[in-house]
C-alpha cells in the first residue's frame, strides 16, 4: 500500500492509492488501441478532464486522435501543441461541444499551440499573460468556471542545448503570479504539458538528463517552488496519490531510440491543483495504452462535481472569434467574455479554505532504479 507523505495526514484529503499494479507489463504498444473497453466509466458526480499534447492535431486526427475522444467522451479536453494555424472548424462537433477555445502561435506558423474543448460553459476566458510578448507562441488559455479556475497550458522547452532556459525561468515566474492571482478568488487547476520531470522517479534515465531541457535543476526547483505557493501550497495531484509510480506514470515516449518499445519514458503532463480543491479529486489516471496518435499519452482527472452539468449546448457565450477557418492564429487578449458576472455560487476559495500545510513537492533526490536512457522532449 502506498504511504502518504508527511504533513498530507489530514482526512479530507483523498488516502494515496494503491501502488499502481505490475502484475502486468506496462504497454508499449507504437499505435492507438482499436479497443477502448478499458475505459471505465466515470465514477458518479464526477467532472472528467483530460489534457494531451497532440504533437499536431491534424497528424493526430489521421491516427486515432478522434476515436479516442469519442471514448473517452472527457467534459473538458485541453490540448497542446497543436500546431494549428486557425482554428479546425470541424474537429469535434459542437453539439458534444460547444464552447470550442483556440490559441494560435502567432511567432510562428505551425508551432505549438492550446486548445480546450468544454461541455459546460465558461463564465470568463483569457489568452496568454498581461504581457502579451511572453505568449506570442500560443501556450496559454485560462478559463473559469463556477468553482474554479482552469489553466491549460504549454510550458516552453528549455530547448537544444538549454538555449531557451532563461526564456523558461521568466514563465515559469510569470505563471506563479497568474496562478497566485487566480488563487484570490478560486482554487486553480493548472494542467498541461509542463515540460519538467519533477523527480528521479519522473523520468527512466535521471543519471544522464542533468542537463537535458525537462530535468535540470534550475527546471525542477522553479517546479517546486510553484508547487510550495505563495499563500498555500499546490499538489500535483498524480504524485500525491501515486507517489511510487515509475514507468506506469511516464506519459511522454520520444520517437527516437525506440524509446516506446523499451519503456524509456518521462513523466511530462500534469494535473496541479491548489490545496484547497484536493479533497475533491477522486482520481487521476495515466492513459498509458493509448499512444500513437502522438509522442505523448492523454492524462485524465476526476474531479467531484459542485454543479449541476451546463445544458446550454449551442450557446454563442465565449465561443472564440475565429470559430471560423477563414481566422488567423487567434490574437486574443484579455477578457473575452459576453459578460462580467462573477457572482459564483458555492466558490470554494483559498482564502476561505484549509489552513496551510507542508508542501507535498517530491524531492529532488528521489532515487531511482531503472538504467539511464535518451530522452528528447
Amino acid at each position: 500500500m502506498a504511504v502518504k507523505r508527511a504533513g498530507d495526514a489530514d482526512a479530507s484529503e483523498p488516502a494515496a492509492k494503491k501502488a499502481l499494479t505490475q502484475s502486468a507489463p506496462v504497454p508499449n504498444n507504437k499505435t492507438m488501441p482499436t479497443d477502448y473497453g478499458f475505459i471505465e466509466a466515470a465514477p458518479a458526480g464526477c467532472l472528467k478532464i483530460v489534457t494531451y499534447n497532440v504533437n499536431s492535431l491534424a497528424a493526430a486526427s489521421k491516427k486515432g486522435f478522434k476515436e479516442y475522444v469519442a471514448a473517452e467522451s472527457p467534459d473538458i479536453l485541453c490540448l497542446q501543441e497543436t500546431k494549428a494555424n486557425q482554428p479546425m472548424a470541424f474537429l469535434l462537433s459542437k453539439t458534444q461541444y460547444p464552447h470550442q477555445l483556440w490559441h494560435c502561435s502567432r511567432a510562428k506558423k505551425g508551432y505549438s499551440g492550446t486548445a480546450v474543448f468544454s461541455k459546460r460553459k465558461p463564465l470568463r476566458t483569457t489568452y496568454g499573460f498581461e504581457d502579451n510578448k511572453l505568449d506570442d507562441e500560443g501556450r496559454l488559455i485560462t478559463v473559469e468556471y463556477d468553482s474554479f479556475h482552469l489553466v491549460a497550458c504549454y510550458v516552453p522547452n528549455a530547448g537544444e542545448k538549454l538555449v531557451r532556459l532563461d526564456r523558461r525561468m521568466r514563465w515559469d515566474e510569470a505563471m506563479r503570479a497568474h496562478l497566485d492571482a487566480l488563487e484570490q478568488t478560486k482554487p486553480v487547476i493548472y494542467t498541461g504539458d509542463l515540460n519538467v520531470a519533477h523527480a528521479e522517479v519522473d523520468l527512466a534515465r535521471p543519471d544522464t538528463n542533468h542537463r537535458s531541457a525537462g530535468f535540470t535543476d534550475e527546471e525542477r526547483q522553479s517546479f517546486t517552488t510553484t508547487l510550495q505557493g505563495s499563500a498555500l501550497p499546490r499538489v500535483d495531484a498524480f504524485r500525491q496519490l501515486y507517489p511510487t509510480a515509475r514507468a506506469d506514470a511516464y506519459t511522454y515516449f520520444g520517437y527516437r531510440a525506440n524509446c516506446r518499445e523499451k519503456r524509456l519514458g518521462w513523466r511530462l503532463d500534469y494535473f496541479v491543483v491548489s490545496q484547497p480543491l484536493m479533497p475533491r479529486v477522486v482520481d487521476v489516471i495515466n492513459r498509458n495504452q493509448c499512444y500513437g496518435a502522438s509522442d505523448h499519452v492523454p492524462l485524465l482527472l476526476y474531479l467531484r462535481d459542485t454543479v449541476e452539468a451546463d445544458d446550454s449546448a449551442g450557446s454563442d457565450a465565449l465561443d472564440v472569434k475565429g470559430d471560423s477557418t477563414e481566422s488567423d492564429a487567434l490574437d486574443v487578449k484579455g477578457d473575452s467574455t459576453k459578460s462580467d458576472a462573477l457572482d459564483v455560487k458555492g466558490d470554494l476559495t483559498v482564502a476561505d479554505a484549509l489552513a496551510a500545510k507542508d508542501s507535498v513537492a517530491p524531492e529532488l533526490g528521489a532515487t531511482a532504479a531503472e538504467p539511464p536512457a535518451p530522452g528528447q522532449i
